[in-house]
């Protein structure tokens, strides 16, 4: 018989098939019927999350029940230019309040952006074009001003609605790292709207989450 085309990779592959065919039994088993029913017919996302593709960022870091929850985009980079459409059905059909850029710390997008990428494939390429990075800065400012960028980007697309109350955009680092010496996984909020919280060099921010929510309050009065 001739050698398999995967080789020693499909007993890997088939560990990964069966991996995700267990997990599925078990996520159906703890969901009845009636969880489903909720959102069979129609889907009622409190937000929109433009995040990045990487593995090592996901949304139960942020919601331990994601689905009907959160409107999630994903790319490398985190980027609003190759995936407008999609945030614009977020936004404008499914009618999310919130708007949230998610970036994360040690972006591989931002980390090859910052560095020479011409040999990288032309799908990749178009994609890390459009990352505008600034290579006298390190990696960590540089995924701050990525969110930054893309937050701003937003507000321009999306100015008729945030004018009007109806969405809010937010922009957020996910540190799983600790780079931000705020402890291992946490959600670190960079933007509210035009409102910067964190500029480009990294701040203390131990009172952090109770100020975010006060700048909330005051946008609701402006």
């Amino acid at each position: 018989m001739a050698e398999s085309y995967y080789g020693a990779e499909l007993l890997r592959v088939r560990k990964a098939i069966q991996v995700l065919l267990e997990y599925n039994a078990q996520h159906m088993q703890q969901h009845s019927r009636e969880h489903f029913k909720t959102f069979i017919e129609l889907q009622t996302p409190r937000a929109t999350v433009l995040t990045c593709s990487d593995s090592r960022v996901q949304m139960h870091a942020i919601d331990p029940f994601p689905a009907n929850d959160l409107f999630v985009v994903r790319n490398i980079g985190n980027q609003l230019a190759t995936a407008e459409g999609s945030i614009e059905y977020g936004v404008r059909h499914l009618h999310t309040p919130l708007l949230l850029v998610l970036g994360h710390v040690r972006c591989g997008a931002i980390e090859a952006a910052h560095g020479d990428y011409s040999k990288e494939s032309a799908a990749i390429r178009l994609e890390l074009d459009t990352l505008h990075v600034d290579k006298s800065r390190g990696l960590l400012e540089n995924v701050l001003e990525n969110v930054h960028r893309q937050v701003s980007e937003a507000l321009v697309i999306f100015d008729s609605e945030v004018r009007k109350g109806e969405v809010l955009v937010a922009g957020a680092v996910y540190d799983f790292a600790n780079d931000f010496n705020c402890g291992y996984g946490k959600l670190i909020f960079t933007d509210l709207n035009n409102l910067r919280i964190i500029h480009q060099n990294p701040v203390e921010i131990k009172s952090h989450d109770e100020s975010l929510l006060a700048l909330i309050d005051r946008l609701a009065s402006l």
